[in-house]
């Protein structure tokens, strides 16, 4: 049954932010402080868009702005995760990459409506799964040139051109921001039932509904982030999308 809002639903979550702070302290993950900001946040957040969602739902003009503001959030979080914030409009393109096209085929095909009801939650998901690869494979490559500068330096000395010497670094790591999309869908009603599938039944749709929905965004999301994490890697290379202490290394590739 759907949950509302009651003593008990808050006296759970306190209890369970209480017990991720906690083991988060006692295990020294140094999570402790951003796990019960993103906790209250979470509260805050969802209470101010349920104020907000049913008037979005019922205009599909307002769920197009809602959508494109999802969107500019996520590229400001991710941007920073990767910690390149001055970088921000190429991490723009790249999740836009990936978003628009599937976006495009999923209303465009008539597989899905093309509403308020349909256009927000399909878009939130898939622009939330795109996020997620987008700072992985971020955080994998920088990490992997900071990490292996002298590698980067010695193709350089060989002659390779720097989007050539990126590749040699970390090439290797980007796959590895697909992986957690990868193993939800190999694992879809084996080990989870996600979001979607369980929203459209508890919405009072068929077991059928529910599949064709998952399965639309299980797959939109490969696609999504497939593209994003292809077209990021691509900016790396050319020395546009890269944090400022990798500028003046990797940087010397914007040109070639």
């Amino acid at each position: 049954m759907p949950t509302t809002p009651s003593v008990a639903v808050v006296v759970a979550l306190v209890v369970l932010t209480l017990l991720a702070v906690g083991v988060a302290a006692a295990g020294h993950l140094g999570t402790a402080r951003q796990t019960a900001t993103a906790a209250v946040r979470a509260v805050v957040q969802l209470c101010v868009v349920a104020l907000v969602i049913t008037a979005v739902l019922g205009s599909l003009a307002w769920s197009l702005l809602f959508t494109a503001a999802m969107l500019g959030i996520a590229v400001h979080t991710t941007a920073r995760r990767v910690g390149a914030p001055r970088a921000w409009p190429w991490a723009a393109v790249a999740m836009a990459s990936g978003i628009v096209p599937v976006l495009l085929v999923i209303f465009g095909t008539g597989a899905v409506p093309l509403d308020g009801p349909s256009l927000v939650p399909f878009a939130g998901i898939v622009t939330g799964g795109t996020m997620t690869a987008h700072s992985l494979m971020g955080r994998r490559v920088f990490a992997a040139l900071r990490d292996e500068r002298g590698a980067y330096e010695a193709a350089l000395a060989l002659g390779l051109l720097p989007r050539d010497a990126v590749d040699v670094v970390a090439a290797d790591v980007v796959p590895e921001a697909l992986v957690p999309g990868m193993d939800q869908t190999r694992t879809v009603g084996l080990v989870t039932l996600p979001g979607a599938f369980v929203g459209v039944i508890l919405g009072g749709g068929t077991p059928a509904q529910a599949a064709a929905a998952q399965v639309l965004v299980l797959v939109g999301l490969l696609a999504a982030q497939s593209l994003t994490v292809t077209v990021a890697f691509q900016l790396v290379r050319r020395g546009r999308l890269v944090p400022d202490d990798l500028r003046s290394l990797v940087g010397r590739s914007s040109g070639a």
